[in-house]
Order: structure tokens, then sequence, then C-alpha cells
């Protein structure tokens, strides 16, 4: 999953406080619910297809990993992929489409997850001799999993349910200076975005709750989170799937200028 936290959980990790539940506005690959331990999580994102996935994954893990090894044995060409992404585009079937969602995303163009306007997957055949096919993960997933609930919701909802105890981290599209990747929904994520949410997370952790987030080490996130404590980190990237595909990139880690008494309770 492009953007992943998988590689940047060691750095992350030491900045998460403690609290009942974590809350999650950007699903993106669970990778921070996987490597903590909560008593819960809620685990939000806009984006349909990623949250009916999850849902798939987690409670009708048997029949998704059935489905998914059907396609990633049958389809593994060309011609079967674009087929695939015609299915999914333009085939409802809501039992088939979990898996759909996974092959696309193992047999597409280093990983990525990406929407025309019309809300069409048009991610291009990445061409893998054989992807990896990630049964284990799938089954640990939905282990975890039994302490989650999943939504989807954009994050100004996700954070109007946070309540007391709760533990919020913002992984959103990061903001760079020049163009970047933000179709992982047809709506996207702009700067406008980016303001508001720094607005709302500012506000949280005014009224006392644990805000932590990941953005790009950019002057302009700097300005958005004046007054929030800010760790650069370099953090490892994974750009997509192919092999030799990664890079390293500057990162903000940034905490919500908690008060003392919530530093000390958490």
């Amino acid at each position: 999953w492009v953007g992943s936290k998988a590689r940047l959980m060691p750095l992350l990790l030491p900045h998460l406080p403690k609290g009942q539940r974590l809350v999650e506005p950007f699903a993106g690959s669970c990778a921070v619910m996987m490597n903590t331990d909560y008593d819960e999580y809620l685990v939000a994102d806009v984006n349909p297809d990623l949250i009916g996935f999850y849902r798939a994954a987690a409670a009708e893990t048997s029949d998704l990993i059935e489905r998914a090894r059907h396609l990633f044995e049958t389809f593994n060409s060309e011609h079967g992929y674009y087929d695939s992404r015609d299915s999914f585009n333009h085939n409802g079937d809501p039992a088939w489409r979990p898996a759909l969602f996974l092959y696309l995303n193992r047999h597409g163009f280093n990983g990525l997850c990406r929407y025309n306007k019309a809300g069409r997957f048009n991610v291009p055949y990445g061409k893998y001799k054989k992807p990896y096919f990630p049964e284990n993960e799938i089954k640990a997933f939905a282990e975890k999993a039994k302490r989650a609930t999943f939504v989807c919701s954009s994050y100004t909802e996700t954070l109007g349910m946070v309540r007391a105890g709760d533990v919020v981290y913002c992984d959103p599209p990061y903001l760079t200076e020049t163009a970047n990747f933000t179709a992982y929904h047809e709506n996207g994520f702009s700067q406008l975005d980016h303001g508001r949410l720094a607005r709302r997370l500012r506000a949280l952790a005014a009224n006392g709750v644990p805000v932590v987030a990941s953005n790009s080490d950019e002057d302009m996130v700097r300005y958005l989170f004046a007054g929030f404590e800010s760790v650069s980190v370099i953090a490892p990237r994974s750009v997509g799937a192919a092999a030799g595909s990664q890079k390293k990139a500057a990162e903000l880690i940034l905490k919500g200028p908690f008060s003392a008494a919530v530093e000390a309770s958490a």
C-alpha cells in the first residue's frame, strides 16, 4: 500500500501515547493497528473499497481468501488484469469486490490505488511474474480486527466520533510543494483539506485528546501545525509493489500540544 507506515513503525511507536482506543481517520494499510496494542480501534477511510475489503477480511475471512486465490491463480496476465479491472469497475457484485480489490492492488502498477474523476479504478497492469498472495497476513488481520470497528467516513465525521480515552493518529495523503499522488479516492485531498485537518486536530488537542499525525517535512506543514511538537525523521518509503522501488524521505511526526496532565495520564 503506497504510504504504508509498516517501515516507519519503529520510529512512530515511541510517540503514540497509551489509551483505550486508537482512532485512525485514514486507514491506509492498517499497519499502525497491526503493530500497536490498544484495547479497541476505530479505523476509518473515505474509500469504500478499502473499508469494504477490511470488513470482508474481518468477517468473511475464508470466503475472501478462496475468491482472491482464484483470481491470483487464474488471471495473472495482462489480459486477465484488464478483464478483472473492468469487472471491478462495472460489476457491483459485493461478494467479489473485496477479492478483486486485493487482486488489483497486488497486480497493478506499483501497488497504486487510483481512481479517475468518474470513480473508476484506472491503474495500469504491473507486469509482475508472480505477485505474493498474502493469505497468512489476511488471517492475522482477521484476528486483530476483533478489536476494531471499520467505518467508511470522512476525516471530519471520524474525528467527530472521538470520545474520552481515545488516542488519535492521522496519516493523510502527504502535502508536498509539487503535485503528488492524492487520488486514493476520486475526490482527492487538497491543501484546503490539510488546513481543515490541522484545525480539527488542534481543537481536539486543546480539549485534552492525545493527537499524533504524520506528514511530509515541508514548510507549509510546519506552518499548519505551529505549536505542535514536530519530530523530523528519515523514513523508508515503499513506492509500490515492484522490487527495488524503495527510497527514503524526510517526514514529520507531529504531536498535539498536550497539557502536562494529559501527558502524565498517557
